[in-house]
């Protein structure tokens, strides 16, 4: 009974993550269309919520990869790996996800779009570290599948998008203004909709490794290979209700705060992500979503004749990305520690309830400066000037 109880807990923690990334990561897609007003802000989040639950339907190779390249816990015939029987798996995942569920909700509060992706694989490793040692992770799949792609992911974004703008401006420099910035907003449509249905083949997947390895460590589940049909309904339910929630702090702080964007900005930096997202899911590789978008933005920002990217933000933005992984981690391994030290059902149950806590208090703290479809399009402290201030809305 108490493994029954521990593992609903897990599931429950998981679609709880699944929620989170959804409503921090909306901004991934729709942003740059809501800055250009190319979709107002509830239908964008409303489409961008189908599309999300569309596209976690689509490939399961982001999930075998969080399944089997990360934690080290059984052999390829699912028995124990030798040395490590009676892995406290469900405990570990437990302490992971509450780690990274923190670790979103702190940055959401800070509008800072960090990666779920990169919180939940923090906490998981950290919580590993202190229940089994450094033979609990598989170090080849972090590196090649979490650390590389994390330093190179951004830049090859950054310069993707960079070269798209720079050549769409200069394709398009004969057709009049008002007709050139109407078919942008309409393409921007299109390409905001394979961001968001990238963002569910990539992301959503992610929870659905989890809760695999949940089963797994719980004995109802073998096979390797594939994910129960529950969980992916599960997983795209709770990913695409997060993104339609609508992470409106985050999304200010990518759509006004790093570039003031133009419509063909927007189109430029979102079908530059989607492009390098569609690619990472078919691969397996879990990349980070809100990096490449971020890295879309900038990148159009220097693609830009007369553009400005704020480089302060940026700044914070990095940092913040700098110490996702073991700040997550640290947390992961206290929640470990604090279970462990109450013992039994009455640990799970505290670190559970101190997750409800704290998200209640930094919910609460959120509705002191509330950030909402009537204010996520404010100019940015005045620090930037209005896309309408430039000439040709930045034209080179």
């Amino acid at each position: 009974m108490t493994e029954l109880v521990l593992l609903l807990v897990v599931v429950v923690t998981a679609l709880a993550f699944d929620f989170t990334n959804g409503f921090h990561d909306t901004a991934n897609a729709m942003a740059t269309s809501i800055a250009t007003k190319a979709l107002k802000p509830r239908t964008a989040v409303a489409l961008a919520a189908v599309l999300n639950l569309v596209g976690a339907f689509l490939s399961v190779q982001v999930a075998l990869t969080v399944t089997n390249d990360i934690l080290r816990i059984q052999d390829d015939d699912g028995a124990p790996v030798e040395g490590l029987a009676g892995v406290p798996i469900l405990e570990i995942l437990l302490a992971g996800l509450v780690g990274a569920i923190l670790w979103n909700l702190a940055t959401w509060l800070f509008g800072l779009p960090s990666s779920s992706s990169h919180a939940m694989f923090g906490g998981l490793i950290g919580a590993a570290l202190v229940a089994i040692g450094t033979s609990g992770v598989k170090w080849d799949g972090v590196v090649e599948d979490i650390v590389i792609p994390a330093f190179v992911a951004p830049f090859v974004a950054m310069v993707v998008a960079a070269a798209a703008i720079w050549c769409v401006l200069r394709i398009v420099a004969s057709v009049p203004r008002g007709t050139r910035e109407q078919g942008f907003r309409w393409g921007q449509i299109g390409t905001a909709s394979l961001v968001a249905l990238s963002h569910g083949t990539n992301d959503a997947q992610k929870t659905m490794g989890v809760i695999t390895l949940a089963l797994i460590g719980y004995g109802s589940w073998t096979d390797l290979e594939a994910i129960p049909v529950w969980v992916k309904i599960s997983c795209a339910l709770a990913i695409a209700s997060g993104t339609y929630l609508g992470g409106w702090r985050v999304i200010r702080t990518m759509g006004k705060g790093l570039v003031e964007l133009t419509p063909p900005q927007g189109m430029a930096a979102e079908a530059s992500s989607a492009a390098i997202i569609l690619t990472s899911s078919h691969l397996g590789m879990a990349l980070s979503t809100t990096q490449v978008a971020t890295g879309s933005i900038m990148g159009t920002g220097l693609g830009t004749r007369g553009s400005t990217v704020r480089w302060s933000l940026a700044g914070r933005m990095a940092a913040a990305w700098i110490i996702t992984l073991p700040a997550a981690g640290l947390t992961g391994a206290g929640c470990w520690l604090l279970m462990t030290a109450i013992g039994g059902v009455a640990g799970v149950l505290v670190v559970f309830g101190l997750l409800v806590v704290l998200s209640g208090a930094v919910w609460a703290r959120a509705q002191r400066a509330k950030v909402d479809p009537a204010n996520v399009n404010e100019d940015w402290d005045g620090e930037l000037a209005p896309a309408s201030a430039r000439p040709e809305g930045g034209r080179p």
